[in-house]
């Protein structure tokens, strides 16, 4: 694989001045967050932390709704297909919106036409991690596990971005795993307690007390940089192999949304974002936010779809 893997697609660099509204509750009526995974990944602590804030600071009642499958595209259909009253909001990220729309042939929506991107909520890194009993220490020790007895992980699901970060390290390594596909990391992660796999990919500051536990092995995080949180564990750039990937998180609805509606969610969802301790748990989560307009927002989407598909093709992870 070559070195233009590094995703360098970064909210900083859509940075723009935000519609002015009043911030506050839009609807009287409950408002429905949709998340793609099923409860316990990093997508639905979000969903519940915001939902949390938006009834405590403002009143706007809120309700988190899992609906995973197909890489997020069932979850993102249904909202495409919801009233544009503010009363359906989905807590998107890279499954239906970035990978999607190269990973199958095709999707009963348009990823930027049929949506209304709100608010860009924040961007974590994955790591790579590994039962201590296999006694691997490093990069080296995964080659070789990998070349001799094999090595199996799980990711939160075909197309997902664990899935193709699991891909990419195979390429820049020169080695072939096993690939176990669940529905969300959760369930992989219960799987790996449990001793049916070898190691998965999943946000590193989601498993900081397993770290700490020293019931993983965080081998490498995929960030450009060593991460603050987490001195101690080097990237995979640093031992020499350019992998660099990252999970956006932002809040989005169907098309045709108000504007104004739209203007007030926003500045809403900032304000929240902007709360001392929100900022202190989406650091615990390992989440950096980054305000952008809606419109710097609805760019960035597109953007990503374009950055991202020659690493989804390289994948293979067509979906039909």
């Amino acid at each position: 694989m070559n070195s233009t893997l590094c995703l360098a697609v970064t909210a900083a660099a859509l940075i723009a001045t935000s519609a002015h509204a009043e911030p506050g509750a839009w609807s009287d009526e409950p408002v429905r967050i949709v998340v793609t995974f099923p409860p316990g990944g990093t997508s639905d602590l979000v969903a519940r932390l915001l939902a949390q804030y938006l009834e405590s600071e403002f009143g706007q009642r809120a309700v988190v709704d899992n609906r995973p499958g197909a890489g997020g595209t069932v979850a993102a259909d249904y909202v495409a297909q919801q009233p544009a009253d503010g009363t359906t909001l989905i807590l998107g990220n890279n499954a239906p919106f970035t990978i999607a729309p190269t990973q199958f042939d095709t999707l009963p929506y348009d990823p930027v036409e049929s949506f209304t991107h709100i608010a860009n909520l924040g961007a974590s890194t994955p790591g790579l991690f590994v039962q201590p009993s296999l006694g691997i220490t490093d990069l080296d020790g995964f080659i070789a596990a990998a070349n001799g007895d094999g090595i199996t992980y799980g990711s939160s699901g075909v197309g997902s971005i664990t899935h193709i970060l699991g891909n990419a390290v195979d390429s820049a390594l020169g080695i072939t795993t096993i690939h176990v596909p669940y529905q969300g990391s959760a369930p992989a992660i219960q799987d790996f307690r449990a001793g049916v796999l070898d190691a998965f990919y999943d946000s590193m500051a989601q498993n900081a007390a397993m770290i700490e536990d020293d019931e993983v092995v965080a081998l490498a995080i995929a960030s450009p940089e060593r991460s603050v949180r987490f001195p101690d564990i080097p990237t995979f750039r640093e031992q020499g192999y350019d992998v660099v990937i990252e999970n956006w998180t932002g809040l989005s609805g169907p098309a045709g949304m108000d504007a104004d509606m739209v203007a007030t969610i926003h500045e809403t969802v900032e304000y929240i974002m902007a709360l001392p301790p929100v900022i202190e748990q989406m650091d615990t989560w390992g989440i950096s936010h980054t305000e952008m307009s809606t419109e710097d927002f609805n760019a960035f989407v597109a953007n990503t779809i374009e950055v991202w598909r020659p690493l989804i093709i390289a994948a293979n992870v067509n979906g039909g």
